[in-house]
């Protein structure tokens, strides 16, 4: 069941009122909502399967890498409720420009450039890699926050220096990934259109 704009749903003790679609990822629907006047996420999961072959219960492994990455001190929102039965989980809304958004429209990436590197050396450090596609990165209020909870054990072939970097030179790589992207979000886009 897809939520429409202007739909109530209860999570715990947060009554939101979901706004618009913002993101579909492989975990799951994300929607911008209202609880009390404040803006947080609504995340609504669904089964596709995980990155690299991971058979997990989605939204156990949500609950698992978002105290993962607590734990090494990764800047990520704030877990702020879960409805096991429905699969929801409510996240603090970070607003701001994906970093996908900033390098795509050609803008400097140099002041994020150590922030990112310092947060890929916390999750070395803990034995983690993250998901270094930059749509997982927004930048708000100078700082760098990781908004998807996904993170795998650690491994050469997945950290930052061997694959996140690739996204922010503009390699034939992120060239190839940015037009796929588009297109895979244009399509989906219109088929959620047609089935609203």
């Amino acid at each position: 069941m897809l939520f429409t704009a202007g739909s109530c749903v209860t999570v715990n003790d947060y009554a939101l009122v979901v706004g618009k679609l913002i993101g579909h990822g492989k975990g799951g629907y994300s929607y911008l909502a209202d609880h009390n006047g404040q803006q947080v996420l609504l995340k609504q999961i669904h089964h596709e399967p995980r990155a690299r072959g991971s058979s997990d219960n989605t939204l156990e492994a949500e609950e698992r890498d978002y105290l993962r990455l607590v734990q090494a001190g990764i800047r990520v929102p704030a877990m702020l409720a879960i409805d096991r039965e429905r699969e929801l989980i409510v996240k603090e809304y970070i607003a701001g420009c994906t970093l996908l958004e900033i390098i795509a429209a050609g803008q400097a990436t140099e002041p994020y450039f150590r922030p990112m590197r310092d947060m890929a050396a916390q999750a070395e450090a803990a034995g983690l890699n993250i998901d270094y596609f930059p749509g997982n990165f927004v930048v708000c209020g100078g700082l760098l926050y990781y908004i998807d909870y996904e993170c795998n054990a650690y491994t050469d072939e997945w950290s930052f220096a061997n694959w996140g970097m690739k996204f922010w030179a503009r390699t034939p790589e992120f060239e190839e990934c940015l037009r796929q992207k588009l297109l895979q979000t244009q399509a989906h886009l219109q088929a959620l259109t047609e089935r609203l």
